[in-house]
């Protein structure tokens, strides 16, 4: 039990979520709930500071590990969990779900991403997936009144559960013809033989399982069914939380493994990743182009995104990584940027997604159709936006891996994009304006705003970030 300390972060982020659970349960004057959100956002930056000082090493027995890499992911999560608690404090009160427990959710759940990212075992990754998932199922169900929102909470509990089924039964077969569940142990024990031996077809198979297991939660296709139905019908602040953080999450365990115990048998999953992204981001690109609400297309939208980012895992270089790590920054603070703009699609107190909602944006509330229009241009990869960067860094590594098919398939579901993301800003700049929204609140107003400054001066802070991409890519290929 050596080293406990490197998981200080979470262990002091879950004593906060105790400690805030025993505020929120004897507090009985008034609602909680404000005071329980900021207290959250405070752990969200305590958490952050033991995570940058958190020593490099390994403890728990070789279960846990913290580097570069784990760094990286565990600071986009918790930039994206704070994010959407900001955004959650008027949203959550305008549609009368404003009760103490969703903050300590969205912590509990923090915490479940933070442990994937540091996750050295299969069983230490399945713990951290399943305390991230038992808390967004409940996310996604917490309008109890509304019928949608119970509807979404139950489709992704059923699905969800048969994904983690098959992750599970995946990772007894990797241990059944591994003998370990280690990471460290996996890789020597695949490797042991030398190059020339023969990987039993029994963890081939474990090794397709856990992939499907991990790609149900990235949405990627075949594996997305659940994701328009469930962003169309949970709360937009739920929604917003769940394109972004558990997704960085989700991809951190798959470069992790997949880099990590089976990095040396690439020509075995390579294909097989390959031919995921090439689905997920034609799918993602071709169902987008019919929708006319705002949330479903923010779905596909997602679904095709997850498919540019998986181009960087089909490369299977530090290059690849790096560009992947990137682009899931950049995504990040879209995705995010995006969904407050959701947010703030009011009208009457009533919360609007369609897309014709939006018409004549430009001449009612400017600056919102400003900011929406950067995040939709952003996620089409128009230059000098972060989107462009983040993926011209894995269609480079992608074609420096001889991987031409993929990124031929990228340029061209990127054009594709372009169209219904131009859609949405045509709509608020061409179209005759309809009644103005309501003001936005000052809270959800800063969000939208700072993410519209980091997606559109991207290219100030490019350097930095692809440098810490850079140092998280190389751990996984020391």
């Amino acid at each position: 039990m050596t080293h406990w300390t490197l998981a200080l972060p979470e262990i002091v982020l879950s004593v906060c979520g105790l400690a805030i659970l025993l505020f929120g349960v004897v507090q009985k004057r008034g609602n909680p709930t404000r005071a329980c959100t900021v207290l959250t956002l405070v752990a969200y930056l305590v958490a952050a500071v033991l995570v940058l000082l958190a020593p490099d090493g390994t403890g728990y027995r070789g279960t846990f590990v913290g580097d570069g890499f784990a760094r990286y992911m565990k600071i986009l999560s918790l930039a994206g969990a704070g994010l959407c608690a900001v955004l959650s404090l008027d949203y959550n009160g305008r549609q009368k779900i404003d009760r103490f427990e969703f903050p300590l959710l969205l912590l509990f759940a923090t915490v479940g991403t933070m442990l994937m990212a540091s996750s050295e075992n299969l069983m230490t990754l399945f713990v951290g997936l399943e305390l991230q998932s038992l808390a967004i199922y409940i996310l996604c169900a917490f309008a109890r009144d509304e019928l949608t929102s119970a509807e979404a909470g139950l489709k992704y509990f059923v699905l969800g559960s048969l994904a983690s089924g098959l992750l599970l039964y995946g990772i007894s077969l990797v241990y059944g013809f591994a003998g370990t569940l280690e990471y460290g142990g996996l890789r020597h024990a695949l490797i042991g033989g030398g190059p020339s031996t023969a990987v039993p077809a029994g963890l081939v198979i474990g090794i397709v399982f856990v992939f499907v297991g991990l790609a149900f939660k990235l949405s990627a296709a075949p594996f997305h069914m659940w994701t328009p139905d469930v962003y169309e019908g949970a709360p937009i602040s739920v929604t917003a939380f769940m394109s972004g953080a558990p997704k960085v999450a989700a991809f951190a365990l798959l470069l992790r493994v997949m880099a990590g115990p089976f990095g040396h048998l690439t020509h075995q999953w390579q294909l097989l990743v390959e031919l995921v992204s090439i689905t997920t981001m034609a799918l993602g690109s071709l169902a987008a182009i019919q929708q006319t609400n705002v949330k479903r297309l923010m779905a596909y939208s997602s679904i095709g995104h997850m498919g540019y980012a998986m181009m960087g895992l089909a490369a299977a270089t530090p290059a690849g990584i790096r560009g992947t790590l990137v682009y899931l920054a950049t995504y990040l603070f879209m995705t995010t940027g995006a969904f407050a703009c959701i947010v703030a699609m009011r009208r009457g107190g009533q919360p609007l997604d369609r897309i014709s909602d939006l018409s004549g944006l430009s001449r009612t509330r400017p600056m919102l159709a400003l900011a929406m229009a950067v995040f939709m241009f952003g996620m089409a990869g128009m230059p000098p936006l972060s989107g462009f960067f983040g993926k011209l860094l894995v269609f480079a590594a992608a074609v420096q891996a001889g991987l031409w098919t993929l990124a031929v398939v990228g340029v061209v579901t990127s054009v594709i994009g372009l169209y219904y993301y131009w859609r949405v800003v045509k709509v608020m700049y061409l179209d005759g304006p309809v009644p103005a929204f309501d003001r936005s609140v000052r809270s959800v107003s800063a969000v939208t705003g700072a993410m519209a400054l980091i997606t559109g001066l991207f290219l100030l802070v490019l350097g930095p970030v692809v440098g810490a991409a850079q140092a998280a890519a190389a751990v996984l290929f020391r």
